[in-house]
């Protein structure tokens, strides 16, 4: 059966990559983040490509991992199951992204939340819509220690992090850019035209100069201790799925969580 949970199209030197379940807020199935890995792999090894867009359709760019998949095929996970699924599937393709040597531009509108919040941001840029916002509702909503990959100190600062995470708040585009972490905001209207303006910028580059230079600017983060902070959170994360407030949660459905998400998301599409 032909995957559908993405589109992939091509214009010119750039390739844009759809997450393409809108009606389910582009939420990241198995298997939708197994082709996406593949996406990226692909463009990757394709010459003819310079940039990489990553956009969702629809209303929200991504309401982050599937809650109702993990509720029937995840919750009996043991630890050991449930570290290498995590491992693969969510550290190791956010790290493939940021490892990635072309430029990856997010395109993002609409609801950004936890695992679609930890994809956005392992791009080089991101271009909102300024109906765009953001929320890790990990911590208040399932008893973890925030998404499995922590970058929010990277892209937000120390302090606007320790907030954001703290208090569970969401934050604006206007916000997010104000902050840093964002690097443009337009008009929805005009998200898919500037996104794709910025990107066919970016390929106009020398792609051997490009590549050494994205290679020194990630250097940089690393030199700093940015991948083995995100290595030692990763650990951590997984030591809070074993804590009796994560279990009493998940004990009490997560279907309780799945609903609460939901009303969320449509309160923000009204």
């Amino acid at each position: 059966m032909q995957d559908t949970s993405l589109i992939i199209e091509n214009q010119g030197a750039v390739r844009r990559i759809w997450l393409n379940r809108a009606g389910a807020a582009n939420a990241q199935t198995r298997q939708m983040l197994i082709a996406l890995d593949e996406a990226i792999a692909d463009a990757t090894k394709d010459e003819s490509v310079r940039v990489i867009v990553l956009a969702g359709k629809g209303k929200h760019f991504s309401s982050g991992h599937d809650l109702k998949e993990a509720q029937e095929k995840r919750s009996d996970f043991t630890a050991q199951e449930r570290w290498r699924y995590e491992e693969f599937h969510y550290l190791d393709y956010c790290l493939n992204i940021w490892d990635c040597p072309k430029p990856v531009v997010a395109q993002v509108q609409g609801a950004c939340v936890a695992g679609g919040f930890m994809l956005a941001n392992m791009a080089d840029l991101i271009v909102a819509a300024d109906d765009a916002w953001f929320w890790d509702s990990v911590m208040f909503s399932m008893g973890l220690a925030a998404t499995e990959v922590l970058f929010q100190p990277w892209v937000m600062g120390l302090r606007h992090a320790k907030e954001f995470l703290f208090t569970g708040e969401r934050i604006t585009a206007d916000e997010a850019y104000r902050i840093g972490m964002v690097n443009r905001v337009v008009a929805r209207d005009m998200l898919d035209d500037a996104t794709m303006t910025v990107a066919e910028r970016i390929a106009q580059a020398p792609p051997f100069a490009m590549r050494a230079l994205k290679k020194s600017l990630n250097r940089t983060y690393d030199i700093q201790g940015f991948r083995n902070a995100v290595l030692a959170h990763f650990d951590t994360h997984q030591v809070t799925h074993a804590s009796s407030e994560f279990a009493e949660i998940r004990d009490k459905g997560m279907s309780k969580v799945i609903e609460h998400n939901k009303t969320d998301l449509e309160k923000a599409g009204e």
